[in-house]
């Protein structure tokens, strides 16, 4: 009689850690200055420049920039990069992440590292944006709500990328632009100024194009995609069944180019459409379609009828 030979189960590797090292002073200044500078621009450009120091053309380069580098951001960093919404080819991918870079919200591997933990502890602790972290009284959500939008950005901790996005570090590609992040971010405010400065034919028109479609553009952006974070995880209706508070806020839809309907995001975080109901425009996903009827994507993961019955909330 034979005895089976026991089988002993390997031991699982500790799992890598939640953070990398703590920012230094100097990469603590340069984020500062990235967040605050824009921000500050437009609080003073607004009161010197109201009535008349801002131009048709201002505004059409300021709006091709804002659309190209926000689609960089929610096509690319986000709905491709991070959750894999869709396949790209070479060129696509390497676009995408230059697009992302110029709306000056982080790098790319950075920014995919920080938002897939975000979606690993949505609302809890480990979550680098939760609104939630403080408690629920009135203090504690007004706290949440500064963390949740930009507060959280002037912390030294960072997100460990070996653990979050090892499979976008490895691509040298993506290794390249990232490293060029600087680069990126001085043509998103440089470029809308020359292109002012040669169709106005002037010096001034170079620069209220570097405030209003450089600086200005920008701190919209930033608090656009920060009140996905803090606004969207507050209020909002909820549709669907998520494990966290992700809610729909229709209000930032056209601006986020669909960001905003965060709560069918959450429960089902690799859908390529957000807004998935009847008058929720998508921006986003209308891109994607276009891209794929060019052919440039591929393996879309559209939402179908049978996944959002199953996905929506009980009595909705």
């Amino acid at each position: 009689m034979t005895t089976a030979t026991p089988t002993v189960e390997k031991p699982r590797p500790p799992a890598k850690p939640l953070l990398a090292e703590q920012a230094g002073r100097a990469e603590l200044v340069t984020i500062r200055i990235f967040l605050l500078v824009p921000f500050l621009a437009l609080l003073a450009v607004v009161p010197v420049a109201w009535g008349w120091g801002i131009g048709w053309v201002d505004v059409a380069v300021a709006a091709a920039f804002y659309t190209v580098s926000t689609l960089g951001i929610t096509v690319g960093y986000h709905r491709y990069f991070t959750h894999s919404a869709f396949k790209a080819n070479r060129p696509l991918r390497i676009a995408l992440a230059v697009a992302g870079g110029l709306a000056a919200q982080g790098s790319v591997i950075t920014w995919v590292a920080d938002h897939r933990r975000h979606h690993a502890f949505s609302d809890r602790e480990g979550d680098p944006h939760s609104p939630w972290l403080f408690g629920t009284s009135p203090v504690a959500l007004v706290r949440g709500f500064w963390h949740a939008h930009m507060g959280w950005l002037f912390g030294r901790d960072r997100t460990n990328v070996d653990r979050f996005a090892p499979d976008l570090a490895a691509d040298a590609d993506l290794r390249a632009v990232d490293r060029l992040f600087p680069l990126w971010v001085a043509l998103s405010v440089g470029l809308p100024a020359l292109l002012c400065g040669l169709i106005t034919w002037s010096w001034w028109g170079a620069l209220t194009g570097f405030l209003w479609a450089g600086l200005a553009r920008v701190a919209l952006q930033h608090h656009v995609t920060w009140s996905v974070n803090s606004i969207c995880h507050m209020v909002g209706d909820r549709p669907f069944a998520s494990r966290d508070r992700s809610a729909n806020f229709w209000p930032l839809a056209i601006l986020s180019m669909g960001e905003s309907w965060h709560n069918l995001h959450h429960a089902d975080p690799t859908s390529a459409r957000h807004g998935v109901r009847r008058g929720q425009v998508d921006v986003s996903a209308r891109v994607i379609w276009i891209f794929e009827r060019f052919g440039w994507v591929h393996d879309v993961r559209w939402p179908t009828p049978r996944r959002l019955a199953r996905l929506a909330a009980p009595g909705r």
